[in-house]
């Protein structure tokens, strides 16, 4: 009796064992049923086939594309009960509202709602409409250092200028990675594009936008000590078209906070943009 009850066990021990790794593979949704628990992400899609944004304003101004940062499944930074995502999307419509009115450019918004964009996609629809500027909205935490505050200007380039500044590119440029799947499209030729001679100019436009905010905020808009910086920013990758990345401020600094989420707040942002907008444009047709 009890070799005949070894000789099950030598049996029956393999196909438990494999039943149970069935079993325990179906509860973490691996595979059978219990794939409903699998976290889906959304792949790179063909730029070609993303519904292109509404353009706005008089068909004789120069164009405008504002991008507010991060959005559906990406909320951006959190911190006072803000998040990123709804706070810049507030930004951007008050500077489309600000540019419409008076009539200093034409504008359209990378998005309009809670959707959320790749990187790629946010810079391609700048090229796709031909757009004269492109204009990337975000707003930043440092955790409990609620004293960190202050505006920041970014434009691309291949060096960092400062280690806060290649920190905060890697962690942007991370925001197109979920459960560690890469979902951006990432192509060589752009690398290749922007070291290209020709396209110092599109770079060279980029600082003088920055430099223009940073004048025209003088006296309204706080800025960080070092307001002024740049780094391999993945939104900012059009070599055709002129990009800056303002950061508005950090969401964890109390007065901060207030001012991005109030209507004076946004109302003093749009202003100082659209005056730096203006001018920018202005130098433009006299060069």
């Amino acid at each position: 009796m009890t070799r005949r009850i070894q000789l099950l066990a030598i049996v029956l021990l393999p196909l438990a064992i494999i039943g149970g790794l069935v079993l325990l593979a179906r509860g973490t949704g691996l595979v059978g049923y219990g794939a409903g628990y699998v976290a889906r992400v959304e792949l790179p899609r063909d730029i070609s086939a993303i519904e292109l944004p509404e353009i706005t304003g008089d068909a004789s101004l120069p164009l405008v594309v504002i991008d507010a940062g991060h959005g559906g499944h990406d909320p951006g930074a959190s911190a006072r009960g803000y998040v990123e995502k709804n706070l810049v999307l507030g930004l951007a419509r008050a500077l489309r509202d600000e540019l419409e009115t008076k009539g200093i450019a034409r504008v359209a918004l990378t998005r309009d709602d809670d959707t959320y964009l790749l990187h790629g996609e946010r810079y391609r629809i700048a090229q796709r409409l031909d757009a004269d500027l492109f204009l990337s909205l975000h707003a930043d935490s440092a955790g409990t250092y609620d004293e960190v505050a202050g505006a920041t200007i970014y434009t691309l380039s291949q060096e960092a200028s400062s280690r806060a500044a290649a920190l905060y590119a890697q962690r942007e440029n991370e925001t197109d990675v979920l459960d560690g799947v890469d979902l951006s499209e990432q192509e060589d030729s752009v690398s290749d594009i922007l070291v290209e001679l020709s396209q110092r100019r599109t770079q060279e436009r980029s600082a003088q936008f920055a430099a223009l905010i940073e004048r025209e905020g003088q006296g309204t808009i706080e800025f960080h000590p070092q307001a002024r910086r740049s780094a391999w920013l993945a939104v900012l990758r059009a070599p055709d078209v002129p990009s800056v990345l303002f950061e508005s401020g950090f969401i964890s600094n109390e007065a901060d906070a207030r001012r991005l989420a109030s209507d004076e707040g946004r109302e003093a942002f749009a202003d100082v943009m659209g005056r730096a907008i203006r001018a920018y444009f202005t130098r433009q047709q006299g060069a």
